[in-house]
């Protein structure tokens, strides 16, 4: 919801603080790096104080910061109020992680976070319809205080329905060592990093594609922002079936040869894109149907390369769930910097990066964490 919901609205709050167009991205760069460092927070909290508390925190977090965006003044001010609201929000996605691994097996978890993803999907849907829809009644000011009201829902949502699941061998293992201790056990597993590094770099491609989309759906390509949002939901629904697919998939095969043959699909639709940017075949269509290609890679890969991460070290759950989720943003902010740095009213910066993201995703698969781990 925070990072779909107020795309539309990028050209007006552009207009109304009188900034330039690349500070106006900063607001979503800035963003997924708030949402990058803050899990590295909240992963090793969890683990040691409970999932609920450190939920609670980041929401309360998130309904102030949410306010704040509201009433800015200035780009800057919006800048740092979404660093802030990204530092709250991350608290959602790492708990959740973490508390699926609590109560469910390694394909068990592949399968839960698949059903999460459809579930989450929703908002790369609903969002920016209803950011579009409102930008038609009231200003972009309203945006923000719709998300707002919407952390008020989570955090009764929290307090109402969630219960505790952080187990006592997960409380006692955070207990006995820092979390700097934590994070370093945890980079020393070539097999988390290669999962790490599969799932960042294929997560970094959606997050090219919602950085640069508005740019190039409305401005390159001529749609309306209420039309950008049918094009936003069409490319959401086909990460969703891939997720979906994916609980199909993990009936009959391991969550490993899913994310085989999906890495190498992904990087041939990239391909295929890259080929289409550059030549002007097929013009507008072939691109966005590769894109859409590549972008439903996710649902068949983020799951499985969390549900991989999470299996290596169960007692450190949430500070796997953070590092994943770090790495993920962080790759995703780095490339969507990358992909306004470069662009040029055209597919093709776009293309380019999503192409090194996939191809490097692969390569941390077969390198990394496909490896057989050591015998003891």
């Amino acid at each position: 919801m925070s990072i779909d919901m107020y795309l539309p609205a990028l050209p007006d709050l552009t207009r109304d603080l009188s900034a330039a167009p690349e500070r106006a991205q900063l607001t979503l760069a800035t963003f997924f790096a708030g949402m990058a460092i803050g899990q590295f927070f909240y992963g090793p909290a969890s683990d040691r104080f409970g999932r609920r508390i450190a939920l609670l925190i980041g929401i309360g977090i998130y309904i102030a910061a949410s306010a704040a965006c509201a009433v800015a003044d200035s780009i800057d001010h919006l800048i740092l109020a979404r660093l802030m609201q990204a530092l709250g929000a991350c608290a959602g996605g790492v708990v959740a992680r973490a508390s699926v691994r609590d109560r469910f097996s390694h394909v068990d978890t592949a399968r839960v976070l698949s059903l999460l993803t459809l579930i989450m999907g929703l908002a790369p849907i609903l969002a920016p319809l209803l950011g579009g829809w409102m930008l038609s009644v009231a200003s972009w000011r309203a945006i923000f205080w719709t998300q707002a009201a919407f952390g008020v829902l989570c955090g009764i949502g929290v307090i109402l329905r969630l219960q505790e699941s952080r187990s006592e061998e997960t409380a006692a293992q955070a207990r006995a060592e820092n979390p700097f201790r934590a994070f370093q056990a945890l980079l020393r597993n070539p097999r988390l990093i290669g999962y790490a590094l599969a799932g960042a770099m294929n997560g970094a491609v959606l997050f090219t594609y919602i950085s640069a989309s508005p740019q190039l759906v409305i401005g390159t390509y001529g749609f309306s922002p209420q039309a950008f949002g049918w094009v936003f939901g069409a490319n959401a629904i086909g990460v969703i079936g891939a997720s979906q697919v994916n609980r199909f998939l993990l009936r009959r095969l391991a969550p490993d040869t899913v994310l085989a043959r999906a890495s190498i699909a992904a990087v041939i639709s990239a391909v295929l894109m890259t080929i289409f940017a550059w030549t002007g075949i097929g013009g507008m269509w072939s691109v966005m149907a590769t894109l859409f290609a590549a972008l439903a890679s996710y649902g068949l890969m983020g799951g499985n390369t969390m549900a991989g991460a999470l299996s290596v070290d169960p007692r450190r759950a949430g500070s796997v769930s953070a590092l994943m989720g770090g790495a993920s943003f962080g790759a995703g902010a780095l490339a969507a910097w990358a992909g306004g740095a470069l662009h040029d009213g055209t597919a093709r910066p776009m293309a380019g990066v999503m192409l090194l993201c996939l191809v490097g995703s692969m390569a941390a698969l077969y390198l990394l964490a496909f490896r057989k781990p050591q015998s003891a």
